[in-house]
């Protein structure tokens, strides 16, 4: 298997119909930046790439003036990958290094995140880099009220796009941003018109950054983010309620605000003590076993009983991917933190699973 920096980054572009990905797409494809890029689309008749950008095709692979390639999904995802990449080894196409992944607007991103988390071939030489989700500012809200698909694409997304700000009052896109902040508090969320932003804000967004060789580990997790949330709701509360601290040195934030997407949370936990890792391991087990449909998107760093240097963990509903040991810890907090985003599951319930495994005094 290739290194984590030898490893292609692939990142998934989600967003539900008419949400402008192509739009951003195309534009993307035009920056300098983007040369060396793949592109993997559902079916290609219905991505309606701007016809300027194609050079030649053949059934499979359609090779852009930037040097980008277009690869629609015929069939399955895993040999569409591999085949792309034994393309780029026999210098059949150009040698692209990025991949970009873009989902059809109904698609629910989860078997895609599945399986560029657990197929071996395509994890021998891809490795996520980061989900970017775009959310219509004109008929987002409504689009929001009406489809699960869009609730869970903005859910698991690390970074959130709102388009067609240009065409929305002031008032609707401040409110959908509200609305998507409390949905995932964890994403940067971005207004783009007519797809206009600079790659750099969108790729290297995940665990592993090559071009600095140090793990990524604040803005991956960005629990910055859950923390200036729970603040502003601690705010003029006493602190006995403030804290809600736990046996065990488990702490966890004040509860969700009340939204119309009930069913999505998104919270982070902080376990105070260094973590037995057989007992984490058996935790999530029985989470994705019985829950696993529910839970959207986990990610954690974890402080291990015995081990200097902190591990990643990233699941994705019932799969898990094999734990990443990091070089150093991002600060001075040794603590560990899982951020997780659920369907009707609320954070109490995580909270019951956890303490039943570790024990009613909480972590050893």
């Amino acid at each position: 298997m290739e290194t984590a920096e030898e490893r292609l980054p692939v990142t998934v572009l989600t967003g539900f119909l008419g949400s402008g990905k192509t739009t951003l797409l195309a534009r993307l494809l035009k920056h300098p930046g983007m040369a060396a890029t793949a592109v993997i689309v559902n079916e290609f008749g219905e991505v309606g790439l701007d016809h300027a950008l194609i050079a030649r095709s053949d059934e499979n692979t359609v090779l852009l003036n930037s040097g980008c390639l277009c690869c629609t999904i015929r069939g399955d995802l895993v040999n569409t990958m591999r085949d792309l990449f034994l393309q780029r080894v026999r210098m059949e196409v150009p040698e692209f290094r990025r991949v970009v992944i873009e989902t059809t607007g109904l698609a629910d991103p989860a078997p895609i995140l599945h399986t560029l988390m657990s197929d071996p071939l395509v994890v021998a030489r891809y490795r996520l880099d980061g989900v970017v989700s775009t959310v219509d500012a004109v008929n987002g809200a409504a689009t929001l009220d009406r489809q699960m698909e869009s609730v869970k694409q903005a859910a698991v997304a690390d970074r959130i796009l709102v388009t067609k700000t240009d065409l929305a009052d002031a008032g609707t896109t401040a409110a959908l941003v509200a609305r998507l902040r409390r949905l995932n508090p964890a994403a940067p969320i971005e207004p783009v018109v007519l797809g206009d932003i600079a790659p750099e804000r969108l790729f290297n967004a995940g665990l592993y950054d090559p071009d600095s060789k140090t793990a990524d580990v604040r803005r991956w997790l960005n629990e910055e983010a859950f923390a200036a949330r729970d603040d502003a709701e601690h705010a003029g509360h006493s602190h006995d309620h403030a804290g809600h601290h736990h046996p065990g040195g488990l702490h966890q934030s004040a509860a969700d605000v009340n939204r119309h997407d009930a069913r999505i949370s998104a919270f982070c936990l902080y376990l105070d003590a260094p973590v037995d890792w057989d007992r984490l391991v058996y935790w999530l087990d029985l989470l994705a076993m019985h829950r696993g449909e529910d839970l959207l998107r986990v990610k954690g760093l974890i402080n291990i009983q015995g081990m200097d240097k902190p591990v990643a963990i990233h699941g994705v509903q019932h799969l898990f991917h094999p734990p990443a040991a990091i070089d150093a810890w991002p600060d001075e907090d040794r603590r560990s933190r899982i951020v997780f985003i659920t369907r009707d599951l609320p954070r109490e319930t995580i909270t019951q699973t956890l303490q039943a495994v570790f024990g009613s005094d909480g972590l050893s």
